[in-house]
Formats: C-alpha cells, structure tokens, sequence
C-alpha cells in the first residue's frame, strides 16, 4: 500500500516530519501542538502504520514509559513507519466501545468485507487502524495495546478493556524529620541509684537541649503526577500540602539553611516544649499538654519551672519549682520554692512548697497545702488542712487552718489557730463546732529571766541603803555635823573667818579627818551599787521587749458570729520554729483536740469577737 504524504493532501502539521525511514515527532513542539497534528491526520482518514504506541503516549501526553535512550536527547523522535490511509471499508470493520467509570470495554469478534452480490470476506483487525478509530471514536488515551494486539492476534471472541483511564496520583506532603537523637522522650523507667528501677518514674520525659543543634529537617513535598481520562482531558493531582518551618520555630529556635536544606536549630539552652500550634520553644520552663499520669508521664521530678496544661491524677506526684497546673490536680504538688500556681481545682491531693505560695483559683477539696513560708490563698476551700505565713481563703469549710495570720471571708465548722486571725462571719456547719485559737507564745523564759533581774536589782539596791544608813550614821555624830554645817557656810561665803577662826576650823578638820575619809570611802560604795542595779533594770527593760516582741500584735476578730463559737487561746513555743510547721496529722489533731487548757476567751452564737494579745477581749457580744 502506497504511504501518504498528508492527510487530505494538504501537507503535514510542523510538528510532524515524515521522511523515508519513518514518522517523527519534532522534539521541541509542545504536547499541544503534537496532538493538534495527530487529530488532524486521523480525521484527515489517515493512520500511522508500524505505530509505536507507548513512544506516541509519551509524547502526547508525558505518560507512561520513559523513553528509549535511544531517542533521548535527539532532535525527532521516531513513533512510526509511516502515514497511511484508512480507508471507509476498513473503518466499518471497528465496532463502538462501551465506556463505564473511566474503562473502555470492546468486544472482538470475527469480521467481514461486505460487497454486495457476494459473499462476506473475512478479514482481520490492525491494531493502528484501531488506535486511529479510537481516537475518532474521543478514546484518545490508555489504550492496553499489549492486550488489543494479542486479542487482535489471537482472533479469539471476547469482551476486553481495551483502554482504562490514569488517575492522577497524588503527591507527597513535606514533612519535618527529626534530626537530635535525644530529642525523643524516653518512658523507659529510671533507673534508681541502687540500681533499681522506679516504675512510676520515666527516664526522660523532657528532653533538655543545648544550643546550636539540628533538631528538625524538613523534607520537601513532592508534586503528584497528573492523570488523564480516555478523552486525553488531563486529570490534576491534588497540590501537596507544603510546611513552613519558620511558623513551628518558637523562643529559643531558628530555621538555618544549609546547601538547600532546611533545619530547625536550638538557639538557647532549656528544655523542649510543643504548644497546641505545633510551635517548637527551647527555654527555663517545662511546658506540658498531656496531663501526669501513669500513662502520660508518670510522677515527675524537675530541675526547671514546670507548666502544665492537663489534669493530675490521683497517686501521681510532681516534683519541682514555680509549679503550674491548668487542669485538675487529684495527685501531689511538691515544691522546693517559687509559687504553685492551680488554676483549677485541687480534689484529694496535697500541695506543698518549701519556700513560696500556693494558689488555687478554683475550689480545693479534701486536700492538704502547705507552705513553710508564703501565702496559700483560696476561692474555696472544703475539709482541707491549711498551713502557712498567711492564709487568704473567701470561703471555708470544716477546714483545719493554721498560720501566723488568717484571713477569711466567711468560715463554717473551721478549727483555725493564728496569731492573727480576721474573720468577716463565723459559725458551725452542721454538727462541726466552729474553733479559734489566738496563738500566744510561751513567755516563761522570758518572765523568769526578768524576775531574776528584778531580784538581782532589789539587791543592789539594799545594799546601796545599807551603804547610806552607815554613812548616815558617822555624819549625824555631833562634832562632823557641826564641820560639815561650818564647812558648807564657809564655801559658800556665808561666813567669813578671822585668823583665829580659821585656825579654830582647820583644827576640828584634823578632829574629824577619819570619819570623813570613811564617808568618802562609803560614797563610792554606794554610788557603785547604784551602777549595778541601773545596769540590771536596763537588763531586764529589755527583756520585757524582746518578751512584746515575741508575742507580737495577735489579735482576733469576728465580724459577725452566726452561730456557735468557741474561742480560747492556744499557747506555742517560739523557740521551735514556726507554730504551724508540722506535719498535716498534727495540726488535724491539736486542732480537733476534745481537751483544752486555757479558759474559753468567748463561747457564744451572736455577737462579734475582738481580742487583742495586749488589750484583751473588747467590743464582744457573746450569747451562751
């Protein structure tokens, strides 16, 4: 059969080149420009004979099979024989296809020329021609021609996919690597000094850093590959997600890029926190989002400020400094200083700090809290044993409080002891009788110490009266009193003596000379006794201070009693520390004590209370 130069006889489009050897595609054409020049031959009735059908997809469409090295580079790429006509007879042998969801179903059987007055004439399908009928036919993609040539082959009756749809495949979203090996969390147990394991503690649940490390690498995203439906239409794979490293660098990080590759790098040193944006933050403080658990972190023992935003729960404990907790708390706060700081509940755990405050914004149930030095202040607190410097509650309830100053808004079925204690409204709850006990120290000592001075003094005293009563006695004799009145006359020229006199008056000096130097010698006595005891009175003037300093400005009020009340004042040792440093079970236990030494100061259920260490109970109104 003789090859055509052109469809229609109007030349071939410029991205077609036929030559002797064979059909071309010109390399530098766009896929557009080729397919245009493919449709044109194939409605000019045209076909491409020795058709290579996986160099002619590639082409077209960039899909499929890589091309031959051979083609390469080169300037035309060979993808056929060459253009041959197709004839109308030939056209009628190809039947319709059946397309459902993206396939092209295509029944082969036996053929037919058809001429009339004269038999049928089998005949045999051509795979080119059939490219080219399909492509009139809108299958311009996909086409299984290793399938359609061996059915073709085979002459076998069936019904086959001759060509399927490519779906697009989708690309793959960057993601961030880590890069730090101790960047990961290791909830291993840890392991003791005794070479035990503790199975409620991890091993490293927040990983400390150092400056400059790679922590993250980011790995770019990769572009899906684009898809076509049998009509050629290009199916568009969906774009990538892409990741900007710079949004998940948070305080104490940086992105650094090194030969195009992006890394997230530690600028401080501190510990490693994720926030809910997935920002990345190295700094002092441990950020926590996951709750103390024994599934999450297990108890926790900290170098560093600790924030965290679950719950705590029961039986866990959290070891630290500047503690603060955005959930419930049901376990243990311990605290070597700094502030703990719940910002909601604390429900059957304990709170502890060494040396700081303790706060909790919501209700604390059940609970103990304790602070050696700072303030523990409450909106609520309910059958809780409370101790500090201050106690700041607006609520109370059957609760055990003891500190060196209390302030409460309104108190029901409390046992409160305190130096100072400053109540808006007071009474039981129930059958819990409502209890106040103005601390006052034990001065003892201090009383003992100044009677001892006192008696120390009143001797000095005596002794200097004795001292008096004897020079008394030598200058009531009558020839001294006589010198002495004559001598105080003369020096103060009162009289005034004539040589006679004068000899007179240095004669009874000599007469008298050994009592006055007696009386001298006793002076001096007295006046050194006297030293000693105003020594002593200043000894003990300031030991009555030390004694008002120690019992310092305690006082209790009662705005208004509502019910019951009973308040006696309870004595505590100075020496021993502060009176509320003690283990939770004490103060439960003296507080709640059935016997009490000292006399009620006010038992009553109306009425106000104001007492005062030094001025006693004024302003009250008991009701028995």
């Amino acid at each position: 059969m003789k090859a055509v130069v052109t469809p229609s006889d109007g030349g071939l489009p410029s991205s077609l080149v036929q030559r002797e050897d064979g059909v071309y595609f010109r390399a530098d054409a766009t896929a557009a420009a080729s397919q245009a020049a493919v449709n044109q031959v194939f409605l000019a009735n045209g076909y491409f004979s020795g058709l290579d059908y996986a160099v002619f997809i590639r082409v077209l469409y960039n899909a499929g099979a890589e091309l031959p090295p051979s083609l390469k580079g080169k300037d035309l790429i060979r993808f056929a024989d060459s253009i041959l006509p197709f004839h109308a007879q030939r056209r009628e042998l190809y039947k319709s296809v059946r397309i459902i969801n993206g396939e092209a179903e295509y029944y082969f059987e036996p053929v037919f020329f058809m001429v009339p007055d004269m038999p049928p004439t089998p005949a045999r399908l051509n795979f080119d021609e059939f490219v080219a009928d399909m492509w009139v036919k809108g299958i311009r993609f996909g086409i299984d021609a290793p399938a359609v040539k061996a059915t073709i082959a085979s002459g076998r009756i069936t019904r086959l996919i001759a060509a399927r749809r490519l779906n697009a495949t989708p690309g793959r979203d960057a993601v961030v690597v880590e890069v730090a090996q101790n960047i990961h969390r290791s909830n291993a147990p840890r392991e003791m000094s005794n070479g035990r394991f503790d199975l409620n503690t991890f091993q490293n649940r927040f990983p400390q850093m150092p400056p400059n490390v790679r922590l993250l690498r980011k790995v770019p995203r990769v572009p899906g590959i684009r898809g076509y439906e049998l009509s050629g239409i290009p199916l568009e794979a969906p774009q990538p997600r892409d990741i900007d490293l710079a949004a998940m660098c948070g305080p104490g990080t940086a992105v650094e890029e090194v030969n195009g590759v992006e890394f997230l790098v530690s600028t401080t040193e501190g510990f490693l926190s994720i926030d809910g944006s997935k920002r990345i933050s190295i700094g002092p403080k441990i950020i926590s989002r996951e709750g103390v658990s024994v599934r999450t972190t297990g108890n926790l023992q900290l170098t560093g400020e600790y924030e965290e935003f679950g719950e705590v729960q029961e039986q866990r404990s959290v070891d630290g400094g500047n503690i603060t907790i955005h959930g419930d708390v049901f376990g243990n706060i311990n605290s070597r200083g700094g502030i703990i700081s719940l910002r909601r509940n604390l429900i059957g755990g304990a709170a502890m700090n060494a040396d700081g405050d303790i706060e909790v914004k919501g209700v604390a149930s059940g609970a103990v809290l304790q602070t050696k030095r700072g303030v523990v202040t409450l909106g609520r607190a309910e059958s809780c044993i409370i101790t500090g410097t201050k106690v700041v509650i607006g609520e109370a309830s059957n609760c055990e409080i003891m500190a060196d100053e209390v302030e409460i808004k309104t108190a029901e079925g409390c046992a409160i002891a305190a130096r100072r204690i400053a109540i808006g409204s007071a009474g039981p709850r129930k059958q819990i009788e409502m209890l106040l006990f103005p601390l006052v120290p034990d001065t003892s000592k201090y009383d003992k110490n100044i009677a001892e001075l006192e008696e120390k003094a009143a001797r000095h005293g005596a002794a200097a009266a004795k001292i008096k009563a004897e020079i008394e006695t030598l200058t009531n004799a009558p020839d001294v009193r006589n010198y002495l009145t004559l001598a105080t006359r003369v020096r103060k020229q009162e009289v005034v003596l004539t040589p006679e006199q004068l000899a007179l008056f240095q004669k009874m000096a000599v007469q008298v000379g050994p009592a006055l130097r007696a009386v001298g010698k006793l002076s001096l006595g007295v006046k050194e006794a006297q030293a000693e005891q105003a020594k002593v009175q200043e000894q003990a003037a300031q030991v009555r201070q030390r004694k008002l300093a120690v019992m310092g400005q305690g006082a209790c009020k009662v705005d208004l009693v509502t019910g019951d009340m009973v308040v006696r004042t309870m004595e505590y040792s100075p020496d021993h520390g502060a009176a509320y440093d003690h283990p939770a079970r004490e103060i439960k236990a003296r507080l709640r004590a059935t016997a009490h030494r000292a006399a009620p100061l006010f038992m009553g259920s109306a009425g106000t209370v104001d007492w005062t260490a030094t001025g006693g109970l004024t302003g009250s109104s008991p009701t028995s």
